[in-house]
């Protein structure tokens, strides 16, 4: 199963790819959508909403998972997040893909075990899990392949119980 982890923002947007065979999870591709500061929202949006479909069209996931939004200090950056959001659940929605959603301390707790781990244990953690060279930058990449990871985990648990659940 290949899955598109994707932490949302309206000036980076980080996305993650990764293959999951069994209990096992390798890297297919990962980085960032950027877009200019001082743009009209309108304009990266769309950036943000093109360049995800190709993604997509390109390294074919079978689900995407979302980092869910959460605002703590800086809430003059929800709207504008959110919407980047919307529109790239949009784009995984008309390519028909099942998403999944997860708060922080979802991701946290499914990578650490701890869901107040700090910032720098869940990107180590990603770094070693995928047995990647370096911590990928910048943050928001390793959030997203972060986000991946915990759908892999959650998934399988998913499928268990669903079987269970059906006899």
């Amino acid at each position: 199963m290949r899955i598109l982890g994707i932490d949302p923002g309206i000036a980076i947007v980080g996305f993650g790819f990764i293959d999951k065979e069994g209990s096992k999870c390798t890297p297919v591709q990962y980085g960032c959508i950027q877009t200019e500061a001082h743009t009209p929202d309108e304009e990266r949006l769309l950036h943000v909403y093109e360049a995800m479909v190709q993604l997509i069209d390109k390294y074919k996931p079978d689900e995407v998972a979302f980092e869910k939004l959460f605002f703590n200090r800086n809430v003059s950056t929800a709207m504008p997040v959110s919407q980047a959001r919307g529109v790239l659940i949009l784009a995984a929605h008309q390519k028909g893909l099942p998403i999944g959603e997860y708060t922080p301390m979802q991701v946290k707790q499914a990578i650490v075990g701890y869901g107040k781990a700090e910032k720098k244990q869940v990107q180590e953690m990603v770094r070693m899990f995928l047995k990647l060279q370096a911590v990928p930058k910048p943050d928001d990449v390793a959030d997203a392949l972060a986000v991946a990871i915990c759908h892999a985990h959650s998934s399988t648990l998913n499928s268990k119980l669903n079987e269970v659940l059906r006899k």
